[in-house]
């Protein structure tokens, strides 16, 4: 076979991101926030793998479908996305991807939340491993490390495979304590697991069939019983809920003899904690480092991230400070990794910020839910153009648009209405109603919500331009 074959990337954009609370949290995790340079880590991995081809395979929640596309279009790849209805880990997301994809393809698998700033580097070192995957190994990337990482996985290469094929893996080694770290990075050769991995379907399949068959059996009646709408691909949600969840590491890579690993040597970074991201950030001389509206004064090695506000540290040392519109945490450097745990135990106390934004993307745009009362609801719209919200109906609500910015054209029963920059139009209870942007620059609206129930819930949806069904998605637009 040749070793010009086509590489078929495929990016597990599953993972719900609480190490980075609150800025990721579950209904909007971290590879689908903008983090770097306004761009998000899923869109900087698909403008990264647009270098080895231009049609992508994402697997992705039900729940992110639109986020994934968005990203797809900005980043200028193509391809479908295969949706799951519950997360069950990368073992069964790649044996569904496989089992939908050419027995032959030669199929990359990348996580969708890592960083790699030389994208030219990453397709070299991606394409010297394409010898040994067609000759039926499973081959990994492991990142030359540059400090003794307990984050991290390691990787110890065993003997050279023929032709410069790279090496076979001798063993994987889970996160190591600090001291065995360190033993690692002196000894030298070990290299940190990407989790990053290139091989063609059928050995991926036939390796599941060996060491993990009750995976494969369940992903193979999800994929069979799929339905396609459009570019989606709905595995069946019965099937999949049956799959037990595992990681590929332990479903396959630790029992299989035939694993590859190829060493890649330029930077990288699962962007796995706030130091992670304070460290994609250029240090003052006092070691401080800002993201967006931070001050640091007579700080030392502070790290501020500031959407919407000035945060002043004012002599600090070693501090993560992350202020978000309604969630703020104030955190030692050293404690950094235990964010998951704060977010737990906020989850059980029943805090909504502890998994859900002010501001909730939509296909069409977003709302920012701005204040709130016991009859009264205002929320910020911003609808994209050439956008449009379903065609609805509130039984409990009106609603009173308010235009700041651009032009809307607005469906209120049987009227059309073109509605401009400081007009407003109102929606009276039971009124079917749409809100569209007909221009080309985002439309913002202030919407006033009053009634004696405000919940999300309160929409019957006529018609939607994205396929949402009424029942389905009870949210609003």
């Amino acid at each position: 076979m040749s070793p010009d074959k086509p590489i078929s990337p495929v990016v597990l954009c599953g993972g719900s991101g609480t190490r980075l609370w609150p800025l990721s949290r579950k209904a909007w995790p971290k590879q689908f926030v903008p983090l770097i340079g306004g761009k998000s880590l899923l869109e900087l991995t698909l403008e990264r793998l647009r270098h080895l081809n231009t049609e992508v395979t994402c697997v992705a929640s039900d729940e992110h479908r639109f986020f994934v596309q968005e990203a797809g279009a900005k980043a200028g790849v193509t391809g479908k996305q295969l949706l799951e209805p519950v997360g069950r880990n990368t073992a069964a997301a790649m044996a569904c991807a496989a089992l939908t994809a050419d027995p032959e393809a030669l199929l990359l698998f990348a996580p969708s939340d890592h960083h790699v700033p030389d994208a030219k580097l990453f397709a070299e070192t991606v394409r010297k491993g394409m010898p040994a995957a067609l000759a039926g190994y499973i081959v990994t990337f492991g990142v030359v490390p540059t400090f003794p990482s307990t984050a991290y996985g390691y990787i110890q290469p065993g003997p050279a495979l023929p032709d410069d094929q790279g090496r076979q893996v001798a063993r994987f080694i889970e996160k190591p304590p600090a001291d065995v770290a360190q033993q690692l990075l002196l000894e030298g050769g070990h290299l940190w697991n990407a989790g990053i991995f290139l091989v063609q379907a059928k050995t991926l399949l036939e390796a599941l069939r060996k060491y993990a068959p009750d995976i494969l059996e369940a992903c193979e009646r999800a994929a069979s019983d799929s339905q396609c709408d459009g570019s989606f691909q709905r595995l069946d949600r019965s099937a999949f809920e049956q799959c037990r969840s595992e990681s590929i590491d332990y479903a396959v890579l630790e029992k299989h003899d035939r694993v590859a690993v190829i060493p890649f040597a330029g930077t990288w970074s699962d962007v796995g904690s706030w130091n992670a991201v304070a460290g994609l950030h250029e240090a003052d001389a006092d070691g401080n480092r800002v993201s967006g509206k931070g001050f640091a004064a007579q700080a030392t090695n502070t790290f501020i991230h500031g959407q919407t506000r000035p945060v002043v540290a004012l002599g600090t040392s070693d501090l993560v400070i992350v202020d978000t519109q309604d969630a703020l945490l104030v955190a030692s450097a050293n404690c950094v990794e235990s964010v998951k745990d704060v977010v737990a135990r906020l989850t059980q106390e029943g805090f909504t910020e502890a998994t859900e934004h002010r501001r909730v993307a939509r296909p069409w745009g977003a709302y920012d839910s701005v204040d709130s009362g016991g009859r009264f609801q205002v929320k910020h719209l911003t609808v994209k153009p050439g956008a449009k919200l379903s065609l609805q109906m509130h039984h409990h609500r009106a609603e009173h648009w308010v235009v700041v910015s651009g032009t809307a054209r607005v469906t209120r029963g049987e009227d059309i209405l073109m509605v401009h920059e400081n007009e407003s139009v109102y929606i009276p209870m039971g009124t079917t109603h749409r809100l569209e942007n007909p221009g080309k620059i985002m439309l913002e609206v202030i919407e006033v919500q009053s009634g004696s129930y405000l919940g999300e819930d309160d929409i019957v949806r006529f018609e939607d331009t994205y396929g949402r069904l009424p029942a389905a998605e009870q949210k609003k637009g």
